[in-house]
């Protein structure tokens, strides 16, 4: 069997891009089983750019959810993971960006996208076009990170010209920022009294920006605490994870995981032959 090889490489934005862009990863993983990566919900929405064959994507796990062929994909937040079909090689670049971001990057508010995954020149058009183009005509990852942030910055900066995009509600801003520093363990009710709002506005106004209500939003943040914990090189048992992540017990873990991933902890680390690859 071909010996398996990852390659990930992770940088940051250039400064003009990084309220709306959190990060850059390229990864080159081969000779891998084939299978299904569960990609976990988090706070940022993913838009990947294949540099081999196209990816084999569905918007939930193992629940009969048709699998879509994407050179490009950009997907908004989820409440579940999804299914990506791998033959144990994938190549491509990952752009994570901000809720906050979308407008300005995608000219719509994240909740436009919200557990959807659709082509990237969709939402970028001929600029989406041209960034995949010269993204697989770059011989190198700096040279791919500086197309990304040329490109994005060009997409930014039509959001910014003639017809000006709304911006967020800064109170909306702020308990996002809130509710990611606390990873998700923060009661909205106290965040909204903070921001001088009633719950009951604040979840509204937040769920027509971000898409999800702001107590989803907290235990995607929560799930994306443990998950971190449970794929890092020297996983901790699930009930350590269950502790340092905020739930109840590994009972209560068990039952959010399964939502999240459609696979019980054990079972999605069985099924997860990419593990450690990041």
């Amino acid at each position: 069997m071909e010996d398996h090889r990852a390659t990930r490489i992770d940088a940051r934005p250039a400064p003009a891009v990084r309220r709306y862009v959190g990060s850059y990863a390229g990864f080159d993983l081969r000779g891998f089983p084939a299978g299904v990566h569960c990609g976990p919900p988090g706070r940022m929405l993913t838009a990947v750019i294949s540099l081999s064959d196209p990816l084999e994507v569905a918007t939930g796990v193992d629940d009969g959810s048709p699998v879509t062929r994407f050179g490009s994909v950009a997907g908004g937040l989820m409440c579940r993971s999804v299914a990506i079909h791998h033959d144990g090689h994938q190549r491509g670049v990952q752009v994570s960006l901000t809720p906050l971001g979308a407008r300005a990057v995608y000219g719509m508010p994240a909740a436009a996208l919200v557990h959807q995954l659709v082509p990237l020149d969709e939402l970028l058009g001929a600029l989406g076009v041209e960034l995949a183009d010269r993204l697989r005509t770059a011989t190198t990852w700096a040279a791919r990170f500086a197309v990304l942030d040329e490109l994005l910055l060009r997409a930014v900066g039509r959001s910014d010209g003639g017809e000006r995009v709304p911006r967020v509600r800064p109170e909306v801003a702020e308990a996002w920022r809130r509710l990611v520093a606390a990873r998700g363990r923060v009661q909205v009710g106290a965040v909204a009294a903070e921001l001088g709002w009633s719950r009951r506005y604040l979840t509204e106004r937040f769920r027509s920006e971000v898409g999800l209500l702001p107590k989803t939003f907290a235990r995607v943040l929560r799930f994306e605490h443990a998950h971190e914990l449970a794929t890092a090189h020297a996983p901790l048992p699930w009930a350590d994870v269950a502790a340092l992540s905020g739930y109840a017990d590994q009972a209560h873990l068990v039952r959010e995981w399964s939502e999240f991933t459609g696979r019980s902890p054990t079972a999605w680390r069985r099924g997860e032959v990419l593990l450690g690859t990041g």
